[in-house]
């Protein structure tokens, strides 16, 4: 399911500005390959948000090959300088984003690492600006209460696919990776110590602001 129409997401990319070459050219190789990356209109909100915040440490839960580091790494560069912590389990796809991110002048602030990416976090010392989670669907409520412990206040949590091409609406789908969304999303929804929407954006964006 499609919440967007074709000709809406296309409106929505429309409308972010020209990317860098090298992001053009990863935009390119996923749309070639299949490969899911959060796309333009969506990288634009992680990079806007990270202005907004003025973030300067940014941790990244599953990064694939680099696209979302880069809006991040961006943001962080233009806001005087920090860390973007990509995390990913292959090292095929680790490599790549180095090739990709050091082509646009962002190696120096870019820290990658090979590994389960929930295990990686845990022994990595906060407090961070913004936190994305991007790994399998169903270890998603895990990483709510350790992103909890790891965000500064007023601090901003991210989930991708939050909609999951519309799985969550399908009462006969118990997988355990759309029950991992659905709980996730109850928990942020529910709870006091965040303010959160979910934004019908591609696969949907889940923005969770912490706040006690």
């Amino acid at each position: 399911m499609n919440f967007l129409s074709p000709q809406t997401s296309e409106y929505l990319n429309s409308l972010v500005p020209p990317r860098p070459a090298e992001m053009q050219k990863m935009e390119a190789r996923a749309a070639r390959d299949g490969f899911p990356i959060i796309g333009p209109a969506c990288g634009q909100i992680c990079y806007q948000i990270a202005r907004m915040i003025g973030a300067r440490r940014v941790y990244e839960l599953g990064s694939g090959f680099g696209y979302s580091t880069a809006w991040f790494a961006m943001a962080v560069q233009e806001n005087g300088g920090g860390e973007v912590h990509h995390t990913v389990w292959d090292e095929t796809l680790s490599t790549q984003a180095k090739e990709h991110l050091a082509a646009m002048g962002l190696d120096e602030i870019v820290h990658y690492t090979v590994g389960e990416a929930v295990a990686a976090f845990k022994v990595t010392e906060g407090p961070f600006d913004i936190i994305f989670c991007d790994i399998d669907k169903e270890g998603y409520p895990n990483a709510v209460d350790l992103a909890y412990e790891k965000l500064r206040t007023g601090g901003v949590l991210l989930f991708d696919n939050m909609l999951w091409s519309g799985k969550i609406l399908d009462e006969s789908d118990q997988s355990a990776a759309t029950q991992g969304i659905r709980e996730t999303t109850g928990m942020l929804a529910s709870s006091d110590k965040w303010i959160t929407s979910v934004l019908p954006i591609r696969d949907g964006l889940s923005v969770s602001v912490k706040v006690k």
